[in-house]
């Protein structure tokens, strides 16, 4: 049985707390600015809101997204957004949520949460009414007095509903070497290939797929050549596959691999 509204409410209300500091205007006018000159493609941003419910700001591209206009989404705000959650999605997507949430605040310090990239999936209705795939990407711009991440700059991309996607939640951490290390990742969904992969393969992955090196990776993620090695041995074996050639194939098909 769905969850119903007030009920999706009251616990993304738990998970996010409350705050009392005001809304970083500066941060929202650049992001305008930046909208202004992005063409038109498959991913949308917005500036959300988790205490007030709201979007903050939408850009032009969730028409092109969805069918959706900027003011019908801002207007709606967060609670008509989940009505168009599949009602299947939605106890994964809190848990996921609720998980990451536990995560930040128990195992990450207050300068590690300033660096933190957060991903989800789900599945959307558009305004054709039909479910679409939605891979959400949130980087915190605002925290509240107890380092809650509450303002966010949400990217969202949309992929075919036809690609059956499992429901995972990951959280990456920036490291001064501008690479993203994978500190945290759950699978919502039924047990799936992507159970196998380790946080640090993932890691991995992502850096093969940009065509670095393992000497190159090893440098990025602070590990030996010899241990990457070791790690892209394991991929392959693990996925059943005979290059990195292959591997990059895959991801091309499986997307939520990384």
């Amino acid at each position: 049985m769905p969850k119903a509204l007030s009920e999706i409410e009251e616990a993304y209300s738990f998970i996010f707390g409350s705050y009392g500091s005001n809304i970083l205007r500066e941060h929202i006018r650049k992001m305008v600015e930046f909208d202004h000159i992005l063409p038109y493609d498959s991913t949308f941003f917005c500036v959300t809101n988790t205490q007030e419910l709201t979007f903050e700001y939408v850009s032009k591209n969730v028409i092109s997204c969805l069918g959706i206009g900027q003011k019908e989404l801002k207007n709606g705000g967060m609670k008509e957004f989940w009505e168009r959650i599949h009602p299947e999605d939605v106890d994964g997507w809190l848990k996921a949520l609720a998980d990451l949430m536990e995560f930040t605040m128990g195992k990450l310090s207050p300068e590690q949460r300033q660096r933190m990239s957060y991903t989800w999936n789900y599945r959307l209705k558009n305004a054709e009414d039909v479910y679409v795939n939605v891979i959400q990407n949130t980087t915190p711009l605002v925290f509240n007095s107890k380092g809650k991440p509450i303002v966010g700059m949400a990217h969202y991309t949309i992929l075919h509903e036809k690609l059956v996607i499992p429901l995972t939640a990951t959280a990456k951490l920036l490291n001064e070497n501008n690479t993203y290390e994978t500190l945290f990742f759950g699978n919502y969904s039924q047990k799936l290939l992507s159970d196998e992969i380790s946080s640090r393969e993932r890691d991995i992955i992502r850096l093969l797929v940009c065509n670095l090196s393992s000497k190159e990776i090893g440098e990025r993620l602070h590990i030996s050549s010899s241990t990457v090695d070791t790690h892209r041995r394991n991929i392959l074996k693990k996925l059943q596959l005979n290059s990195t050639g292959e591997l990059v194939g895959l991801l091309k098909a499986r997307p939520e691999l990384l």
